[in-house]
């Protein structure tokens, strides 16, 4: 871990451009060298879109945080409680869509304060459990969850583009 000033901030509106530009790139890196290029542009196209966050940013039962440091960012969380949640949709859990990193920022702790910051947030609305979805192939997310104590509890189908593809889903309980 740096010693440099590391902060967790919570996005507005305003952030909409840095969060795409954040949202196209570290899921572009983490994902293409393992998925075909048009699959790639059909998820950004449909999920990374100017409108489509702005629309998420403006949900109330949704929340975006950017990890900076030294005021440049290094990754970002989305978090999802009630009817913004993806699949459970649950009152008493919450959902951490995403966690991302910038390549050349991974390894500096930064997943973990930004899953940290979504255990808190659980706490913080006395909820139950934080739930995820994370790709079966993408090995290294899942022994950090693990590690942080989530445990697979079932399987869902995610469309990347036209490749059908099996996230596990991962729970880790707070009360």
């Amino acid at each position: 871990m740096t010693n440099s000033p590391t902060k967790i901030k919570k996005l507005t509106e305003a952030d909409v451009d840095e969060l795409r530009n954040i949202s196209i790139s570290t899921f572009y890196d983490s994902f293409i060298k393992d998925n075909n290029e048009a699959d790639m542009q059909d998820y950004i196209n449909k999920f990374f879109s100017f409108e489509k966050l702005l629309e998420e940013l403006k949900d109330p039962d949704a929340a975006f945080y950017f990890v900076i440091l030294d005021g440049k960012t290094a990754g970002y969380l989305k978090l999802n409680y009630g009817k913004a949640q993806t699949e459970l949709k649950e009152k008493n859990g919450l959902e951490i869509e995403r966690i991302y990193i910038i390549k050349e920022m991974r390894g500096n702790n930064f997943g973990q304060l930004l899953f940290d910051k979504a255990l808190e947030k659980g706490n913080e609305l006395a909820l139950d459990y934080v739930w995820l979805g994370v790709w079966e192939k993408n090995t290294g997310a899942i022994r950090f969850y693990e590690r942080n104590g989530m445990t697979k509890f079932a399987t869902h189908a995610f469309l990347l583009g036209n490749d059908l593809q099996t996230d596990n889903m991962m729970k880790r309980m707070l009360k």
